[in-house]
C-alpha cells in the first residue's frame, strides 16, 4: 500500500512539473506572438513608402489584419482537433511568424491588403490555439495565469518594437529586417511548442464545425471584452492626439502619455494573476472598471496635461486584465473551449478595429472630449456586467481533463 501511494505521489509530482514546464512554454509562445506584432508595427512607415500608398489607403489596408483574423479564428478549433493541440500550435505559430515577411514585400495597395489579410488570419488562429492551451494549463494548476501570459505578450511586443526601432534608426531595409526576425522567432516559437500540453481528442469525440457561431455565453463574455478593447484601442491611438490638440501639450509629452498607458497595462497584466487568485475574476474586473471610469472622467474633465496623463494611466490599469480573464472564462463556458475562445477573440478584434475610427468620426462630428466620454460610458459596462466572468473565478467547478493528454515533454 505504501509503495502504491508513493508511486501515485511521484506520478503526481512528475505531472505537476510537466504542467509547470508547459506554463513557461506557453508564456514563451505568447512572447513570440507579441514580438511579431511589435516588429511589424515599427516598420509601417517603411511599408507605406515601399507600397506607395497614401495615408487613407494605408488605413484601409490596416483593416485587413482584423478582417483576416475574424474570418480565420473559427478554424483553430478544427485544426487542433485534427492535428492535436501541440502540433496545431507548432504549425500555426510558425505560419504567423513567417507571415511577418509578407507586408514588406508588397509593392502596391492590392498586394499589401492581401498580405495583411494573411498576416491577420495566421495571427488569429495562433491566438486562439495558444489561449486555449493557456486556459488548460490554468485549469491544471488551479490558479490564475492568463493575465501573466498576456503580460508576456505585451513584453514580446515591446521587445519587437525595440528591435524594430533600432532597425529603422539604422536605415535597415524592412524586408531584410523582417526576414531575419521571422527566422529567429520561428525557431523560438517551434522550440517552445515542444513543451506545451499535447492534448488529443477522444476517439469518439466529434470534430468541431469548420465555421460556427459562438455560443451565447461567449457573446456575453465578448461584450465585456469589447468594452475593454474599445478603451484600449481608443487610448493607444488617440491619447497622444488628445494631449496635443485638446491640452496643447508638446509632442514629447503627448508621446509619453501613450507610453505610460502601455506601461501600466503591461505591469498590471504581469502582476494581475495574484490579484485574481485573491479576489476572483468578477471583483477584479469590477474594481478595474471603477479605475477605468475614474480615469476616463479625469481625461474628460482635465484642463492640464498631468491629470489627463494620470487618467490614461488609470484607464490602462483598469482594463489590463479584462481580456485575459475573458479568454479564461470563455475557455470554461462550454464543452468546446476553442470555439468559445474564438468567439470572444473575434468580438475583441472587431472592437479593436472599430474603436479608432469611431473615436475619430465622433471627434470630427463633436469633439475628442465627447469621444472619450463614450469610452468612459463603455467602461461602466465593466462594472455592471462583470458577473458574466464568474466562470473564471477560482471557486468554479473543476473541469474534466483529457485522459490521453501527453504532458511529459517534447515529442516529434
Amino acid at each position: 500500500m505504501t509503495s502504491a501511494v508513493s508511486r501515485d505521489s511521484e506520478a503526481d509530482a512528475v505531472d505537476r512539473r510537466a504542467v509547470v514546464r508547459a506554463r513557461y512554454a506557453v508564456a514563451a509562445v505568447f512572447t513570440v506572438h507579441g514580438a511579431v506584432t511589435g516588429s511589424f508595427a515599427t516598420r509601417v512607415p517603411w511599408i507605406q513608402d515601399h507600397a506607395g500608398v497614401s495615408a487613407g489607403q494605408l488605413g484601409l489596408a490596416l483593416a485587413f489584419p482584423a478582417l483576416g483574423a475574424s474570418l480565420s479564428m473559427p478554424l483553430a478549433g478544427r485544426i487542433s482537433h485534427t492535428f492535436g493541440a501541440r502540433n496545431a500550435l507548432r504549425g500555426l505559430i510558425a505560419l504567423w511568424t513567417l507571415a511577418l515577411t509578407l507586408p514588406a514585400l508588397a509593392p502596391n495597395l492590392l498586394t499589401l491588403c492581401a498580405a495583411l489579410f494573411v498576416f491577420g488570419a495566421t495571427a488569429g488562429m495562433a491566438d486562439v490555439a495558444m489561449n486555449a492551451l493557456g486556459v488548460e494549463v490554468e485549469n491544471r494548476l488551479d490558479r490564475s495565469i492568463m493575465s501573466g501570459l498576456h503580460g508576456m505578450w505585451s513584453a514580446g511586443a515591446l521587445l519587437g518594437s525595440v528591435a524594430g526601432t533600432l532597425a529603422a534608426h539604422l536605415g535597415t531595409d524592412a524586408r531584410l529586417h523582417h526576414i531575419l526576425a521571422a527566422a529567429v522567432l520561428t525557431a523560438l516559437g517551434i522550440g517552445a511548442c515542444a513543451w506545451v500540453l499535447d492534448l488529443q481528442p477522444a476517439a469518439d469525440e466529434e470534430p468541431p464545425p469548420r465555421f460556427a457561431l459562438p455560443p451565447r455565453s461567449a457573446l456575453l463574455i465578448g461584450a465585456i471584452g469589447f468594452c475593454a478593447v474599445f478603451a484600449e484601442g481608443a487610448s493607444l491611438d488617440w491619447s497622444a492626439v488628445y494631449l496635443r490638440d485638446r491640452l496643447d501639450s508638446s509632442a514629447g509629452l503627448a508621446a509619453a502619455c501613450t507610453t505610460g498607458f502601455t506601461l501600466t497595462m503591461a505591469v498590471a497584466r504581469i502582476a494581475g494573476d495574484k490579484v485574481v487568485d485573491r479576489y476572483g475574476s468578477v471583483r477584479t474586473v469590477r474594481a478595474g472598471g471603477v479605475l477605468a471610469v475614474l480615469g476616463g472622467l479625469l481625461v474628460v474633465l482635465s484642463r492640464q496635461p498631468a491629470p489627463a496623463m494620470a487618467g490614461f494611466a488609470l484607464m490602462g490599469l483598469g482594463i489590463a486584465v479584462v481580456v485575459p480573464l475573458c479568454f479564461a472564462a470563455a475557455g470554461r463556458s462550454g464543452p468546446n473551449p476553442s470555439q468559445a475562445i474564438a468567439g470572444v477573440a473575434t468580438i475583441t478584434y472587431t472592437s479593436g478595429l472599430v474603436a479608432p475610427g469611431a473615436i475619430g468620426g465622433l471627434a470630427q462630428a463633436t469633439s475628442l472630449v465627447v469621444s472619450f466620454g463614450l469610452v468612459t460610458v463603455l467602461a461602466c459596462g465593466l462594472v455592471a456586467f462583470a458577473g458574466v466572468l464568474r466562470a473564471g473565478d477560482r471557486d468554479r467547478p473543476k473541469v474534466s481533463r483529457p485522459s490521453d493528454a501527453a504532458v511529459t515533454g517534447p515529442r516529434s
